[in-house]
């Protein structure tokens, strides 16, 4: 009985993690590039009381083992990096990535990040930054009198200015792939960082080498299902009311064992 009260114990544990990513998951249904979270988990060790093949007597075998499960445990929490839906916004700085790969963001500290966020912006001198301030794209600038931005499929960013009659090439915004992007580090602001499990991020020009073409006017928004999520929700909440019942039923059989004359 007190190993049934551990193992279910452990079992509300699970569900609490399982209901927290699914309310980070609607927290951010709204969230542009956002990649909705998973809780994956798997069964503890087992006490094993008497193995398969053990002597049964009379030269008869155990067919089966005789095991206890101790329980269940958070192996990860991965993410899903399936396309989110495209949103139309008309919006000449904003950008999606239509298949793999994510745009390279340089932090203050030097560090390259990656995100799948085209909400895109400038600074006073131009520059072309995220929402957070961070260098989007190989540091590009477009004039401040630029009438019309173009950003073509390829990556090609171009300007027009008054007084020209052709658009002039500025730079290429080039995308990052991985050969695992669940294995990518989650930095908040839909930032993610390389790490072993990733793999080395690969540079290249957009549409070529497995990497998405970029939409311009476009913005992909959170991969969420609200409805998946609701229904996650209430499985994780029933299992967790059903985990609480086992340990109301082991206290109320331990109370009658001690109430034994």
């Amino acid at each position: 009985m007190f190993r049934s009260l551990a193992t279910a114990a452990s079992g509300m544990e699970a569900q609490q993690t399982k209901l927290d990513v699914t309310a980070n998951n609607i927290a951010n249904v709204s969230t542009n590039g956002f990649k909705k979270g998973r809780a994956e988990f798997a069964d503890l060790i087992y006490q094993q009381i008497r193995p398969a093949g053990a002597p049964t007597g009379n030269g008869a075998q155990a067919p089966t083992p005789t095991e206890i499960g101790l329980g269940v445990r958070l192996s990860g929490t991965s993410r899903e990096h399936s396309q989110g839906e495209m949103h139309v916004t008309q919006n000449q700085l904003d950008i999606a990535i239509e298949g793999q790969g994510f745009l390279p963001v340089t932090l203050p500290s030097g560090e390259t990040a990656y995100t799948r966020n085209g909400a895109l912006h400038t600074t006073a001198e131009g520059r072309l930054v995220n929402a957070d301030g961070y260098t989007v794209g190989g540091d590009i600038t477009i004039p401040p009198e630029a009438q019309t931005v173009y950003i073509a499929a390829d990556g090609t960013v171009s300007a027009r200015v008054p007084g020209d009659s052709a658009a002039t090439e500025l730079g290429q915004i080039q995308l990052a792939t991985f050969a695992n992007p669940a294995g990518l580090e989650s930095q908040g602001s839909t930032l993610f960082r390389e790490t072993g499990a990733s793999g080395t991020a690969v540079l290249g020009t957009p549409g070529d080498g497995g990497a998405g073409a970029i939409r311009q006017g476009m913005l992909e928004v959170s991969n969420v299902n609200v409805v998946e999520e609701m229904v996650d929700l209430i499985s994780g909440q029933r299992a967790y009311e059903i985990n609480s019942r086992v340990i109301k039923a082991a206290d109320e059989m331990l109370g009658q064992t001690a109430a034994l004359r």
